[in-house]
């Protein structure tokens, strides 16, 4: 095909129907995931049938979900998730019991490549030059996303002043949402997705204050409301949907920020070491004496 996969699947989700809104989003945020899918998977994904999976496929030009998988090793490439040898012996030599955790494998080494590839991207770096410069960066998590939120927000404390863990129990976010300051907003979310984070993203973006959602190839309604949406893999052939890729989406974006930050970020971190060693201390560092 002329035509690539990305291009197809963005015209579907613009000019489609809602299943194939559906469908198409799903696929162009697990392109490298798409290998270790069936038509019947992805059906119960994104629950439709599977019937309307291999529709889809002949409405952007395929014959089945099996052709598009074939178009697609030409377009990744035949090995995007970098396996490496001890990879592959653990695939030959795993039993039925443990071939489960072999295609996890795979498919969270494809998933955090995916991560790196969103790095490269123009929307990241406009996301890195941003919470960098703008005077107040507020995060917030739902649900289970609480702790990455909150784990990313006490990393970039560490790097700048200015960023707050928004509180949830207030009820109104006022904070951001009736403050003057110069203000973006990065919100951790995946599914099921709680009611307030899209409100929030909604009066936010009302209040023309910048928003970043960072949530799962399932979100579609994300693009609504936000302007970025990095949409992190968490399929990895497990019970629960796995967030540990939005820690390493994470750690990426707050090295970007130390780029662009420059030395300042030494001179703090170093400010902040000697605080906790004063007041609170280290094991075993005899560089700082606790204060008394």
């Amino acid at each position: 095909m002329s035509v690539s996969i990305e291009s197809l699947l963005t015209d579907r989700m613009k000019n489609g129907s809602n299943a194939d809104k559906t469908i198409a989003n799903y696929m162009i945020h697990s392109l490298t995931e798409l290998p270790f899918e069936t038509a019947a998977s992805i059906a119960a994904k994104v629950k439709v049938s599977e019937a309307t999976v291999g529709r889809f496929c002949r409405t952007i030009g395929y014959e089945s979900f099996r052709d598009l998988k074939e178009h697609l090793k030409g377009h990744v490439g035949e090995h995007p998730w970098l396996m490496s040898d001890r990879l592959n012996e653990l695939r030959n030599n795993s039993n039925d019991d443990d071939a489960h955790l072999s295609r996890g494998m795979e498919m969270e080494i494809a998933a955090l490549v995916s991560v790196y590839e969103m790095a490269t991207t123009k929307n990241w770096h406009r996301l890195a030059k941003r919470l960098a410069n703008t005077d107040r960066v507020y995060v917030v998590g739902f649900q289970t996303e609480r702790g990455m939120a909150q784990y990313f927000a006490n990393q970039m404390q560490y790097i700048r002043d200015g960023v707050t863990l928004m509180d949830l129990g207030s009820g109104n976010f006022s904070e951001l949402l009736a403050s003057d300051s110069n203000a973006c907003l990065v919100i951790f979310e995946a599914r099921r997705y709680a009611r307030q984070a899209k409100v929030l993203a909604q009066e936010a973006q009302a209040a023309d204050i910048p928003v970043t959602l960072i949530t799962d190839v399932y979100c579609d309604w994300g693009a609504d409301v936000a302007d970025e949406v990095f949409a992190v893999p968490t399929q990895v052939n497990q019970f629960w949907d796995s967030t540990a890729l939005m820690a390493s989406f994470g750690n990426l974006l707050i090295n970007s920020v130390v780029m662009e930050l420059g030395v300042e970020t030494g001179e703090r971190m170093n400010r902040i070491a000697e605080l906790f060693g004063g007041i609170s201390g280290h094991v075993g560092d005899p560089t700082v004496r606790v204060k008394k």
